[in-house]
């Protein structure tokens, strides 16, 4: 299955996941197309990591299947790991290696898994670095940045593997106020490169402002699937309204 012969970038088809008892994702059927920027939001434990983890095989569906580009990942294979190269993830902690400089970060993949020289691993990442607008900072540590800097060094890192897929967990919600918008900023930029986007967040302005769909997630469902526009104009359910009204009045 090929890059661009016309699957789905992301496929969920009756995915459900338990932890013990409880019910996380109740059967969920999701397509989203190649470029689509998706942003996920709801109220807390309705499930939007679980859904984004199930893209990559951070969590693995008790049953249903994901498909990354017509490929089930849910079944181990070659293909499924190949396919998984497509997906990039930025995390709400960061993740980075604290005793490794901010372009041995972003160059680890690429060589050990990307299978490029130092070389063009290293001229890869102060790429991307520049494009996320720290390339000045390669040489630092992760604990010499601050936390939006952090951020944007995750970013460039996830960038570093040229997914085509790229997933956003919480990108901003660790991180302070003063620092949200810089990270934002960025995420809104390459919202316009024609990637495919799926970002869990509560930032409603880039939600407005960089979604092509909201997904709207509560108890496990995604119980809305709409336009930014009719999402924040005339949200269908009572718990859209809800949680709007909540978000945007503080």
């Amino acid at each position: 299955m090929t890059h661009g012969s016309g699957h789905a970038a992301v496929s969920l088809r009756q995915v459900d996941k338990y932890y013990g008892a409880y019910h996380a994702l109740r059967s969920i059927d999701l397509e989203i197309t190649p470029r689509e920027r998706i942003v996920i939001c709801g109220p807390s434990g309705s499930g939007k990591s679980t859904l984004i983890r199930c893209m990559n095989m951070l969590e693995v569906p008790d049953s249903g299947a994901v498909l990354i580009e017509g490929t089930r990942i849910t079944e181990a294979s070659q293909e499924s790991v190949a396919a998984l190269r497509a997906v990039g993830m930025v995390f709400q902690q960061f993740n980075l290696f604290p005793h490794k400089t901010v372009l041995e970060n972003c160059t680890l993949a690429p060589v050990l898994l990307g299978g490029l020289s130092l070389p063009e691993a290293e001229a890869r990442a102060i790429s991307y670095l520049d494009k996320v607008r720290i390339g000045d900072q390669a040489g630092k540590y992760p604990g010499q940045l601050s936390g939006g800097q952090q951020q944007r060094a995750a970013i460039a890192r996830a960038l570093a593997m040229e997914p085509r897929i790229l997933l956003f967990d919480e990108p901003t919600s660790a991180l302070d106020p003063e620092m949200i918008k810089e990270v934002l900023d960025v995420m809104t930029a390459l919202a316009g490169e024609g990637r495919t986007m799926v970002c869990v967040t509560h930032e409603m302005g880039f939600a407005r402002e960089a979604a092509d769909r909201i997904l709207f997630m509560d108890q496990g469902q995604i119980i809305e699937d709409a336009t930014p526009a009719n999402f924040f104009a005339a949200p269908k359910s009572e718990r859209a309204r809800t949680f709007l009204e909540q978000i945007l009045s503080h």
